[in-house]
């Protein structure tokens, strides 16, 4: 067993893609059609065969919490108590968080040690906030 594909959602498709892979590295995957919205996955140009990321729509109008979409309801709430919705991973935490702070990347967490490694966290723009890791 495997996993080869895990979501994100997103609030815009087009502005995470941009993100994803112009301010944090990523590549393009698939790009298809379906509906209103794409079957959009990005990929670490490191592991192009590996795990995809898919940048999934937030605004799934058949699952809702009162008047919301769910996944807005749950990323919403996540992000207000200041928790990260998923983990990406790093060689070297200080270098991409330099880069990514040059980029524009606001970070809630700065780099710090922890007891399995350092991480820092930081905000996708697309309603997340992302922890970023190296592990020991």
């Amino acid at each position: 067993m495997y996993v080869p594909v895990t979501g994100i959602p997103v609030d815009d498709q087009d502005k995470a893609l941009a993100f994803y892979t112009e301010v944090l590295g990523f590549v393009k995957k698939q790009d298809v059609p379906v509906g209103d919205a794409k079957w959009l996955t990005v990929v670490s140009p490191e592991a192009p065969d590996g795990v995809e990321i898919l940048l999934e729509p937030d605004g799934n109008p058949g699952i809702r919490i009162g008047d919301e979409p769910a996944a807005r309801v749950y990323k919403k709430t996540l992000y207000d108590a200041g928790m990260p919705y998923t983990m990406l991973g790093t060689k070297d935490l200080q270098k991409d968080y330099e880069r990514m702070t040059a980029h524009g990347v606001r970070f809630t967490l700065e780099p710090t040690k922890t007891p399995f490694g350092a991480q820092a966290v930081f905000d996708d723009t697309c309603g997340n906030l992302i922890v970023l890791v190296q592990l020991d």
